[in-house]
């Protein structure tokens, strides 16, 4: 696994069989999982050196003890991702060329879930390697089963929220296409324990999709604007609920190759890029934030969303918050007037043209980076420290949500943390406040309920973050507001 990559299973999500009923939290109790099976993971090669890493780190643990096969054990822990080489660091860095002895500079990403025997997804989590490693699979292993083993000390009480009992109907979504990884498996998961029941989906944009929802053409829509609603249609605001389902977090993604570690962005980089004010990669700007780092004289190619998009409103968000020329000349929104750049239409598009287009950055959500094999940067935060999107760093942007309000309509956006990813966001399903349809208010109340428990559990092996318990108890409640 060291010097191999690590290949993601296709639909990976596919391999979580059918989930139960849902869980206060994000894990379960620590004294229902006395033994442990660790399977083979879902990787092209050195799987099997992996897995002896990871039983090797759970023995020393000692918080379970290891089963030899399934039917023995409580849970089975397994996943699969892809970890690769993108470089090599010197161990001189006066050499010019850097030999492939050197130091391996890893990237990737391995996607892990514990479930029981039925098949419920328990914990997951979204593992990223350590930059330079001598012995990634060991790095990764130890990583792995601290965040495990902190899952389950926690011992979190059960409790069970029942999905309604529905009739055979169908539900429409449309929008972001921010969270639509996560969104997939959810509906796809969800259809398994009530059959009768089909969530279709559109991942069409924001604006889209939520005009979709206003024009009575679909059932719910997803943005991640909090405003989308009040841009939309102003008159119609106080009809429509507004439920985050996750915490995300966009990314600027670059095309630049041979760079031995990943960029650091400050935010009058961002915005100056994205104004057209910066052109070359080895702007004095770009090079003071990154010295030691060689970047090229190479034009920037600037990528943005063609279509109105959550994701474009929160990168706008961030810009808007940290330059006051761009939230005078551009501001924040769902489809800003560009002042430069490329367009393209959904993550998926800015992914392709930024990875088809040497010299160029993007913005997209992060799952789409690490899953498109795309460089994401570092970005300064409120605190000045650089910081990489992650679980961790997303959940310390995701701390301010104690603030939340009865709306739920807030934004986390340059949080002011040391730790915190600052281009860090919720995501929300839009809903009718009222629904004259019984069957169709009766299905978006039972999934509702069941995203905020099993669904949550589902979420960090993609790389989003699980609502904090706070909101998801507030969300609970106030579904009952629809009516």
């Amino acid at each position: 696994m060291s010097v191999s990559r690590f290949r993601l299973a296709a639909c990976f999500a596919a391999c979580c069989a059918m989930l139960g009923p849902a869980l206060a939290g994000q894990t379960a109790p620590a004294n229902q999982i006395r033994r442990l099976y660790v399977e083979p993971f879902a990787t092209q090669a050195g799987s099997e050196k992996f897995r002896e890493d990871v039983i090797s780190e759970l023995r020393r643990s000692n918080v379970v003890s290891l089963a030899s096969d399934e039917s023995s054990a409580d849970a089975i822990l397994g996943g699969g991702g892809e970890v690769w080489i993108k470089g090599y660091r010197s161990h001189n860095p006066q050499l010019g060329k850097v030999p492939p002895n050197g130091t391996p500079i890893y990237t990737g990403f391995l996607s892990i879930e514990l479930r029981d025997k039925n098949g419920q997804t328990l914990w997951s989590y979204l593992a990223t390697p350590p930059e330079a490693s001598d012995d990634v699979s060991k790095d990764l292993s130890t990583l792995i089963v601290k965040k495990l083993v902190e899952a389950l000390k926690q011992s979190e009480a059960a409790s069970q929220t029942v999905p309604l009992p529905q009739p055979t109907t169908i539900l429409k979504g449309a929008g972001a296409t921010f969270p639509f990884p996560v969104y997939i498996k959810w509906f796809t998961n969800y259809r398994r324990e009530n059959p009768a029941l089909q969530i279709t989906y559109e991942p069409i944009g924001s604006e889209a999709g939520v005009r979709k929802l206003l024009a009575n053409s679909a059932d719910f829509g997803t943005s991640d604007s909090p405003e989308v609603v009040h841009v939309l249609a102003p008159e119609h605001e106080e009809e429509y609920l507004f439920f985050p389902s996750v915490v995300g977090a966009v990314v600027p993604v670059v095309n630049l190759s041979g760079l031995p570690s990943d960029i650091a962005f400050t935010p009058e980089a961002l915005a100056g890029i994205y104004l057209g004010k910066i052109k070359k990669w080895n702007d004095p700007i770009l090079t003071r934030a990154n010295r030691g780092l060689h970047l090229p004289d190479l034009d920037i190619a600037v990528v943005h969303r063609a279509d109105g998009s959550g994701t474009s409103y929160v990168w706008t968000d961030y810009l808007s918050k940290i330059s006051s020329e761009w939230k005078a000349q551009v501001g924040t929104s769902l489809a800003p007037k560009w002042p430069v750049g490329l367009e393209a239409n959904g993550n998926d598009g800015v992914s392709k043209l930024v990875k088809e287009r040497v010299g160029s950055i993007g913005y997209v959500e992060f799952i789409y980076a690490l899953q498109n094999h795309l460089t994401y940067g570092r970005v300064r935060n409120r605190d000045g420290e650089f910081v990489s999107a992650s679980l961790e760093s997303i959940a310390a942007a995701a701390s301010r949500s104690m603030k939340v309000s009865q709306d739920f309509k807030v934004s986390v956006v340059d949080a002011p943390r040391a730790d915190a990813y600052p281009i860090s966001s919720f995501t929300w399903i839009v809903v009718p406040a009222h629904s004259a349809n019984d069957a169709t208010r009766s299905a978006l109340i039972g999934f509702l309920h069941w995203m905020l428990g099993a669904g949550q559990r589902q979420a960090a092996a993609l790389g989003y973050l699980p609502l904090p318990q706070d909101v998801a108890i507030k969300e609970e409640a106030a579904i009952a507001r629809i009516h």
